[in-house]
């Protein structure tokens, strides 16, 4: 794939581009924001869904056969060399969605579900929508990396409130993949107080070179959920279709039961069925050149914001397309510098303090995107910061 190709996303409803104005206020932005990335999908999987849209015919859908299935089973075992039983894999409509869903079977109302923060916002926002409570465990941070405090976590878990351990791996906004010991810990924890583990691992696929993401599922297969799709990586978020992994058969039978009883939801979307099938048998080596250009764009940031912006820094990140920029030493608030962002240099980069923890002193930059893109938020980002320094007493 040409990664430098640039697709004019305006006039498709696209979240991104077309409704920028929603959360900035201000619509003729360039924005590095929503967690999808700016590149197309692969010409073979294209070519597919044009000859099923030929066929003329898109009527219900049936996910749960074994095309479907040993496709997921297959990707696991390529990618990360993980033994998945096919029976495990159920089909859902978006990850947020088996969150959701999980949340009501595993818990009761004004229960406590654990987060490690900062957190992706949406994570918030499902707890308390459904009534639940967000127990924060705040990740530490310490010069320029994050890592677990288990401690904290231990007496979290304690608390008996505290049901469910929401897990991003890879974590989302800080980039970090978890080692295998620091997973271990956290499953023998769960294990010790009876806590289930939904791990959320949609950004498994986009990882640097040299780290290796580790399903948690190598670790427990008791109390334990996976969630994942192929949307972040192969950018089919639009098609709405995802997976998951549930070892236990009741909890897997409680939840398609909700699934297609309560919802109304068990007949997918046959083109994001399709998209996934194709995508996880044809384009694992697709997904390695993308790592490479998402680390190429990643390392030019760094360079970029050393060069002209030397009170920022950059966390490095160890996984997916969002750069998390450290902005702590930068002599204005959060709101000042999203003024300047957004109304001097019409740049749209995500303020960090949507996603808790010590996010307020972050910036989410998306980098999945051609570089020349990247190149004109950065010299923003840039305009802004000068702006800054000229006004500093």
């Amino acid at each position: 794939m040409n990664f430098d190709q640039v697709i004019n996303r305006k006039g498709t409803y696209c979240t991104q581009w077309d409704y920028v104005y929603d959360r900035f206020g201000k619509a003729d932005l360039l924005p590095f924001t929503i967690s999808d990335t700016d590149f197309p999908l692969p010409e073979s999987t294209i070519q597919l869904l044009k000859k099923r849209l030929d066929h003329g015919i898109l009527g219900y859908t049936r996910w749960n056969h074994p095309d479907f299935k040993e496709s997921v089973v297959s990707w696991f075992k390529q990618r990360f060399d993980s033994t998945i039983d096919s029976d495990w894999v159920v089909y859902s409509p978006s990850v947020m969605y088996s969150v959701s869903l999980l949340i009501r079977l595993l818990s009761q109302e004004g229960q406590g579900v654990i987060v490690q923060t900062p957190a992706y916002d949406a994570f918030y926002k499902t707890i308390r929508t459904n009534q639940r409570q967000v127990v924060e465990n705040p990740l530490c941070y310490h010069e320029g990396r994050y890592s677990i405090n288990c401690d904290h976590l231990e007496s979290l878990m304690q608390d008996s409130q505290n049901r469910i351990l929401l897990l991003c791996s890879p974590h989302n906004p800080t980039g970090r993949v978890w080692q295998r010991e620091e997973l271990q810990k956290i499953v023998n924890l769960c294990q010790q107080y009876q806590v289930f583990i939904i791990s959320d691992e949609i950004h498994m696929d986009i990882v640097r070179q040299g780290t290796q993401h580790h399903p948690i599922l190598d670790f427990k297969q008791t109390g334990v959920a996976l969630l994942s799709s192929g949307s972040k990586t192969f950018n089919f978020a639009g098609l709405l279709f995802s997976y998951l992994m549930i070892p236990d058969q009741d909890l897997r039978d409680q939840f398609l039961s909700l699934l297609k009883g309560a919802d109304g939801l068990s007949s997918p979307s046959n083109l994001g069925m399709l998209a996934t099938m194709d995508t996880y048998q044809h384009a694992g080596d697709l997904v390695d050149e993308l790592n490479q250009y998402i680390e190429q764009n990643e390392q030019r940031t760094i360079e970029f914001i050393e060069q002209y912006c030397p009170k920022l820094s950059v966390v490095p990140a160890e996984a997916t397309y969002l750069l998390w920029i450290d902005m702590s030493q930068l002599p204005s608030s959060m709101k000042d510098f999203q003024n300047l962002l957004v109304n001097q240099a019409k740049v749209a980069i995500m303020d960090g303090s949507v996603y808790g923890g010590n996010g307020a002193d972050f910036l989410r930059l998306n980098i999945g995107c051609p570089w020349s893109k990247l190149q004109a938020g950065l010299n923003g980002l840039r305009l802004a910061y000068e702006i800054v320094e000229q006004q500093k007493p």
